[in-house]
This record gives structure tokens, C-alpha cells and sequence, in this order.
């Protein structure tokens, strides 16, 4: 029985779903928004969500927690850019955006992007 199993898996094993979340939060914190399939898009969006609101707080401690998952360079630019246009916002970063299906195998794609 599926109850009480929030993660989608992506027909992947832990290590690869990891690796293939925090690469779409690094493009989504590089860009500021990414054409993606609409369940990864899902996904990430709470994801990203927590990360923004940590980010707000800009202390060692959500430094640290943020930076187990992203690179340096990655982190000041959600502390310094992302989080500061946030910074009066109680939540609601970011935005999916239903684009229809993909030509090649009928995937349903998504655009998520920052508010």
C-alpha cells in the first residue's frame, strides 16, 4: 500500500532522485525559472519553498543547512538575490505553469518560476 508516501520517485534509486532535485533548484536559482516535466515541477516546489524561507533568516545556522545541498556560489545568490526580494513575502516564491504535452512522448511539462 502506497498511504503516507508523499516523494515522488522518478523510477529512480535515492542517490539519482537527490542529485536530479538539486540540479533543477540550482537552474531554478541560476535562471529563475525552468521548462521541466510537471511532476519533477511538483516536486521541487516545496522544496525551493523551504530553502527561500531558511534563506530569509540569513543566519550560520540556515547557511550551513542550505549548504549541504548547493554550491557556494549557488547559496549567495539565494541569500543575497532571492532572498531579498522575498524578504516581506510569508510564502509563495515560486509559480507552476501547466504548458501541455511534450511532442516526442506525451510528458506533461511545466514551467516553474519565481513570483
Amino acid at each position: 500500500m502506497k498511504h503516507l508516501k508523499k516523494t515522488r520517485k522518478f523510477h529512480r534509486e535515492a542517490g539519482q532522485r537527490k542529485a536530479l532535485l538539486k540540479a533543477l533548484i540550482t537552474a531554478l536559482i541560476i535562471n529563475g525559472k525552468i521548462k521541466t516535466t510537471e511532476a519533477k515541477a511538483k516536486e521541487l516546489r516545496p522544496r525551493i519553498e523551504k530553502m527561500v524561507t531558511k534563506a530569509k533568516v540569513k543566519d550560520i545556522n540556515a547557511i550551513r543547512l542550505i549548504r549541504r545541498t548547493l554550491a557556494e556560489s549557488v547559496t549567495k545568490k539565494l541569500f543575497d538575490e532571492v532572498a531579498v526580494k522575498y524578504a516581506e513575502r510569508d510564502g509563495g516564491y515560486t509559480r507552476v505553469i501547466k504548458l501541455g504535452q511534450r511532442r516526442s512522448d506525451g510528458s506533461k511539462m511545466a514551467q516553474i518560476e519565481f513570483v
